[in-house]
Formats: structure tokens, C-alpha cells, sequence
């Protein structure tokens, strides 16, 4: 893993592995496409709060890889060597119901290659689609376990139930994966899919018993709870009007990253995951206000969270 051939930047403190793809949504003036999937949105969503980041994806030789090049280039997102590998940049059709929230239909590959790292970020992210999908799933993990124990490791798993597939494997992959991980961050409905029957609660413990530091599990306008071995803390949402939830999840995994980033306490105790999940959370209500996964600025952060406090 290494910088952009002949860039003068620093080494990213934050990589991210993960599906890049064009999100193409339906409107009622036609469809228009973003630049999307969950490694790219937090990638980007990183570069917005003034990380510097770098993006290890797969992309095709084509005007969509170009707009996604383009995209990330925009918040200052260093995309890393041997992206281009694909016949085509995959796509996610999205349709938005009458609350705004997005289904997706894919057309996706993920071709990830091994990875060959000659730096140590401070923060290793990774999640969704890129965790399940072979062949690329298996260098991911590869690389976290080449990571592990030399830099912080987060994980969203952001379930696509209709494309992993089995549950029973899906479990396992998660588990998997979480295992190599110091925090994870999931959806309430990625921890009833994945662990039917058990309370919000319980999965956290269950998570945490896999060697996880921090698990937080976000429920959109009801807000999140945060669980580490010895605390616990439920972050209320800001109350905002929603365009959509398309990229929530991803900012708040982004606003996440950034806290730990700079905040240098690592134990975890109810302060800090209190501050952690409410800049988080601050940063999701940004974002679903807007159409699109259209995360915050530093600035706009900082603002919200001026008038909210």
C-alpha cells in the first residue's frame, strides 16, 4: 500500500478499503448519478473533516471512474496505486421511499488486490460490501490482520442482505472480521439481520466478546448507543428535517474516525464515548438534510455543534 505515484503528500493517517461504485437515483426529472458506496462516502466523508485520507478501491476505465476520481479529489482524498482493474466502475440503483430512505440494486464487482503495505496508518477503516464480496474480501482481512495490534481498526458492516447471501456464512464473515477490529459500527437493522431475536444490547456484548474495544449501533432519528467493556451511553439524534438517509451511517463513521484521530484518550470511558457519538451523530443529521451522500465540512461540524451546545 502506498501514496499516489509522484504525490508530494504525506502518507494518509487514515486508509480506507473499501467499494466504490456510482449511485444512480431515481427522480422525478430523471436519474442522476453521485459518486458513492460505504468505503467511498467515509473515505470522503474524512477528507471533508480534514483527514488526510487514502482510498484503497477497485474502479473501471471509464467516464464514471473519472467523475469518482474527480469526486474524491475534492476533498483532498488521495486514491491509492492499482484502483483501475474493472471492465466497468460498478453501479447501485437506488429508489427512495416516502421517507427517504434508499434500497439499493447492484451491479457490482470487487477485485480487490493483495495488498503490500510499506506504511502504518494511524487508523485502518473498512466495512460493508467489501467485507463479504470475494474475491476481494479475503485480502481485506488479509490486510487487517497485517494491521492489527499496529493501528486502530473500525468496521461497518453496512448488511446488503440480498447480495451476501446465506446468513449462516454472513454471520461468520461478520464475526470474522469483527474480530480483527477495535471498534464496529453498525445499523439496528444490520443487528436484528444479523442477530435475530437478541436486543440491541445483547449484540454489543456479543460484539465485545469477540475482542472488540467499541461497538456502536446507530438508529437513525432514535439516535445511538455506544457500549465498550466497562460503559455505556445512548447519544440522542439531532431533530432535523430529512432529504434522505442516503450516506448517513458512513458520516457518522467518518465523524467517528476524526474523533479518535484527535482525541487522545484511548480508554473509552463514558465521557468519551459520549463525545464520540455525539459529533457522530451531529454529522449524520448534516447530512440527511441534504439529497445524497453529501457529508459535513469541518466548519459545518463545528457550527452545528455550536448551536446545538
Amino acid at each position: 500500500m502506498t501514496t499516489t505515484s509522484g504525490s508530494q503528500r504525506p502518507n494518509p493517517d487514515v486508509v480506507v478499503i473499501g467499494e466504490s461504485l456510482i449511485d444512480i437515483i431515481t427522480t422525478s426529472a430523471g436519474p442522476v448519478e453521485f459518486a458513492g458506496g460505504s468505503g467511498l462516502n467515509v473515505a470522503y466523508g474524512l477528507g471533508r473533516l480534514g483527514a488526510n485520507t487514502g482510498l484503497l478501491t477497485v474502479l473501471g476505465a471509464d467516464k464514471r471512474a473519472e467523475a469518482i476520481r474527480q469526486h474524491l479529489d475534492s476533498a483532498a482524498v488521495q486514491l491509492l496505486p492499482g484502483a483501475t482493474r474493472l471492465s466497468r466502475t460498478s453501479t447501485a440503483t437506488a429508489s427512495l421511499d416516502s421517507t427517504g430512505s434508499a434500497e439499493y440494486a447492484f451491479d457490482i464487482e470487487w477485485t480487490l488486490p493483495q495488498v503490500s503495505p510499506t506504511f502504518i496508518p494511524k487508523v485502518l477503516h473498512t466495512g460493508s460490501l467489501a467485507t463479504f464480496l470475494e474475491p476481494g474480501a479475503t485480502h481485506v482481512r488479509s490486510a487487517m490482520k497485517f494491521f492489527s495490534g499496529r493501528c486502530v481498526i473500525t468496521y461497518d458492516p453496512n448488511i446488503r442482505s440480498h447480495i451476501i447471501g446465506d446468513h449462516a456464512q454472513a454471520q461468520q464473515t461478520f464475526e470474522a472480521t469483527a474480530r480483527l477490529s477495535n471498534v464496529v459500527k453498525l445499523s439496528d437493522e444490520d443487528a436484528t439481520w444479523l442477530y435475530p431475536g437478541l436486543g440491541t444490547a445483547e449484540v454489543a456484548r456479543r460484539i465485545l466478546e469477540l475482542g472488540v474495544q467499541v461497538v456502536a449501533v446507530t438508529a437513525g432519528a432514535e439516535g445511538s448507543d455506544l457500549y465498550s467493556e466497562s460503559s455505556q451511553v445512548h447519544v440522542a439524534a439531532p431533530k432535523v428535517k430529512a432529504a434522505d438517509t442516503v450516506g448517513a451511517g458512513d458520516s457518522y463513521m467518518s465523524s467517528f474516525i476524526t474523533g479518535i484521530l484527535t482525541d487522545s484518550r484511548p480508554d473509552f470511558d463514558v465521557e468519551q464515548l459520549r463525545r464520540l457519538g455525539t459529533v457522530a451523530a451531529a454529522a449524520a443529521a448534516i447530512t440527511v438534510t441534504r439529497h445524497g451522500a453529501n457529508p459535513p465540512t469541518a466548519r459545518e461540524l463545528r457550527e452545528a455543534l455550536a448551536v446545538s451546545s
